[in-house]
């Protein structure tokens, strides 16, 4: 049986009876529910007039319908009602038609379900949502949208001032901005979010203007913080979220970037006020602040450069102006208490940059940069290289300046090592530190071997393995020394007729490890000449690979003076007693007898009976009254000599080591310079004089900063012992001779 035929008119004016219950209902009116049966026939009526055959298929016609409906609704009802409302009023009846409609289109679209299923597909237009949805945006968005734009950017800056407002309204009317896009944020971003964002940047701008004026520097940041907070609690409220960050950043630019130098160069409450007042919270939002900011921290990176710099070399100042008014008395306290210092201000400032500066590499390199700058000033004529080895040398030996525990020694030393990283001659210290290891551990003056080996380690973490093979060397050959002594006095228990009738102690050491020391053929009193022999004997007997050679600039020597009041132990050096000695078979010596009979320089001479005669203890008598030894002078036993103490020790006068330090870096570097130069080469062949300078700058870096001449004649040098040869074409190209 055919089904009946509906035309067009009959069938849209029973939709439209549909259609303006589904008005009423919206706009309140006391209207029932649409039944079941309601529904079914509405849905029925479109289906019907989409699936009758042609020329009765009315599926464009009720399509475009559809839309008319809308446009009817929209023109007559929703944007009046809107038009005619102001501010939030408006904003408010804006999202309720905006609900209202999402509701009629929803509704619309369950009517007419089988032409949204099927024509629509099949002709690839627009569905009845997205018709919905366009018909609001044309009609109604583009119209209302700047005003609706100015009352929430309106209301955002009512909240700014403290006035609570209605957050779930902006939330509803933004969220209309993003709907409308229908997937794309370009409404939102154009029609909202780039005059909200210009409109904050001016905002912001003027109370920066006020607070920089009024307010100190922690408060200001204070405000800052307080307005980011808030600005990124408006993004979670109601903003949407893909604003947050350049929201952020307009108030960053307004608050902070814009005024950063007038902010941070506050002269009482300034990021140098902070540093100087130890202020740690404020510096903690300092950085909290700027560190989100591209390039923000920069210039509080700088200032804490300039600080430190500026601190640290005011210790120098002192340090220099306590040397000039009060001289050292040899104790080194000075340089102690300007170490200490120093110590002191890396940690404090090291402190700062793991806890209010997080551990940034901006900060960790302007510390850095700040140490170098002052740590490698001169000090009363010592370099810092030297300072640090006095240091290490008054803390690790016995009777030092510090008395500490062994906890704050080990703490001490943590802290000490770490400031060697900024120390450009490093070999320069560990020639220093070299020299009074030796001395420590010679002349047993160490005060715990544990130390030194902890000291040696963390050396080695911080400068390498070369840095401290050689004074690790020493140390294992002083062990190596007591067990080959505790041998010797094994041997001579064994023999028992090898008598030395005196008790003697031998270190063996490898000289390599040890710095070098002059070695003369010293004329030793018999009873020594003995020993030597004994010794000599017993140790070829253990090897025959290793020849002894015996440094007696080094030696110790107890010997007993009787003198008239009563008898006194005397240690003495190995040179002093062999000099004593002669006074056994002899009265009275003349200054060319004992240079004769003990075969010594006269530097040595001079020094040696300057201890004796002129120092402390006068244990021989000058005939002439002079301060000084000269070759004419005759020297003769004190018998009247006494002392309240039985046991005294006399010192030789001590030896200018530094310019012999220096020397022999000098030469090491020298050698470092060449065998970087030929490495290089090696491996390169071919280059240029500017890379080759460059690349042997940066391979000895590490241990010191080495000087482009010096590096420029250690070319010509290796050039003259054919290790290298200039190109015939251009002169500053150099190239490897295997």
């Amino acid at each position: 049986m055919d089904r009946k035929i509906i035309d067009l008119e009959q069938g849209w004016d029973y939709m439209v009876q549909g259609i303006t219950k589904l008005k009423k209902i919206l706009e309140g009116s006391p209207e029932p529910n649409f039944s079941s049966e309601e529904y079914i026939m509405l849905y029925t009526t479109i289906y019907n007039m989409c699936t009758q055959k042609p020329p009765n298929d009315y599926s464009q016609q009720l399509y475009d319908k559809f839309k008319d409906a809308l446009d009817d609704y929209i023109k007559s009802t929703v944007l009046p009602s809107i038009k005619e409302k102001h501010d939030e009023f408006m904003l408010r009846e804006l999202v309720q038609r905006w609900a209202n409609h999402k509701v009629m289109v929803r509704w619309l679209s369950r009517f007419f379900h089988y032409l949204n299923r099927f024509f629509v597909a099949r002709c690839s237009l627009p569905t009845l949502n997205a018709v919905g949805l366009t018909r609001f945006r044309d009609l109604v968005y583009m119209d209302i949208r700047a005003h609706a734009r100015d009352a929430v950017i309106s209301l955002i800056d009512r909240e700014r001032e403290g006035e609570q407002i209605d957050r779930s309204l902006l939330k509803n009317v933004l969220d209309i901005f993003v709907e409308i896009g229908m997937g794309q944020m370009d409404y939102y971003e154009q029609d909202f979010e780039t005059q909200m964002l210009n409109h904050t940047a001016t905002y912001y701008k003027s109370k920066a203007t006020n607070w920089i004026e009024d307010h100190s520097c922690p408060d200001y940041m204070l405000k800052a913080e307080d307005c980011l907070r808030r600005e990124r609690d408006r993004v979670s409220q109601y903003l949407h979220s893909s604003t947050e960050q350049k929201l952020v950043e307009k108030v960053q630019h307004e608050l902070l970037v814009s005024l950063a130098n007038q902010l941070l160069e506050k002269e009482h409450s300034g990021c140098r006020a902070l540093l100087r007042d130890d202020k740690v919270e404020d510096l903690s939002r300092m950085y909290g602040l700027y560190h989100k900011i591209s390039k923000g921290l920069e210039p509080v990176a700088d200032i804490f450069k300039e600080h430190i710099t500026a601190e640290g070399t005011s210790l120098v100042q002192h340090a220099e102006e306590a040397a000039i008014n009060q001289p050292s008395n040899g104790s080194g306290i000075q340089e102690q208490v300007f170490f200490r210092k120093f110590i002191d201000l890396h940690y404090k400032y090291m402190a700062y940059v793991n806890d209010c500066f997080k551990n940034h590499n901006l900060f960790h390199k302007a510390l850095k940069e700040a140490f170098e700058i002052f740590c490698n000033k001169k000090v009363a004529g010592s370099s810092s290289a030297e300072l640090f080895a006095t240091f290490y040398d008054n803390i690790l030996k016995k009777g030092g300046s510090e008395k500490l525990s062994d906890e704050a020694i080990e703490e001490t030393l943590e802290k000490a090592v770490k400031l060697l990283e900024y120390i450009s001659d490093k070999d320069v210290f560990a020639e220093f530190y070299r020299k009074k290891l030796a001395r420590r551990l010679l002349f047993d003056r160490s005060a715990n071997e544990d130390h030194e080996r902890s000291i040696l380690t963390k050396l080695k973490q911080q400068c390498g393995g070369q840095f401290t093979s050689k004074m690790e060397g020493m140390v294992t050959d002083l062990t190596l020394a007591r067990e080959s002594q505790i041998s010797f006095e094994e041997y001579l228990n064994n023999n028992p007729h090898v008598n030395l009738g005196i008790d003697l102690t031998v270190s063996v050491l490898t000289t390599g490890f040890w710095p070098s020391y002059k070695s003369f053929d010293l004329n030793l009193p018999s009873e020594m000449v003995r020993c030597v022999e004994v010794f000599k004997g017993f140790y070829e007997s253990k090897t025959s690979h290793r020849k002894l050679l015996w440094i007696y600039s080094l030696g110790i020597c107890t010997i007993v003076g009787r003198f008239e009041q009563k008898t006194i132990e005397l240690i003495v050096s190995t040179y002093q007693a062999a000099a004593l000695l002669l006074f056994n078979t002899a009265d009275r010596l003349s200054y060319s007898e004992i240079m004769i009979q003990l075969n010594l320089s006269h530097e040595d001479l001079v020094r040696l009976l300057h201890s004796l005669s002129c120092a402390k203890y006068k244990i021989l008598v000058k005939e002439s009254n002079t301060k000084t030894i000269s070759q004419n002078d005759t020297f003769v036993f004190n018998s009247k000599f006494t002392d309240r103490m039985r046991r005294i020790k006399i010192p030789l006068p001590p030896v200018e080591e530094r310019k012999k330090v220096i020397e022999d870096v000098e030469k090491d570097r020298r050698h470092a310079i060449d065998a970087a130069i030929v490495r290089i080469m090696k491996s390169r062949k071919v280059l240029g004089l500017q890379q080759l300078v460059m690349e042997c700058v940066e391979q000895l870096g590490r241990m010191f900063k080495p000087d482009i001449k010096a590096i420029k004649k250690r070319i010509e040098d290796l050039i003259t012992r054919d290790y290298l040869e200039r190109d015939e074409d251009n002169s500053n190209i150099f190239k490897y001779l295997a």
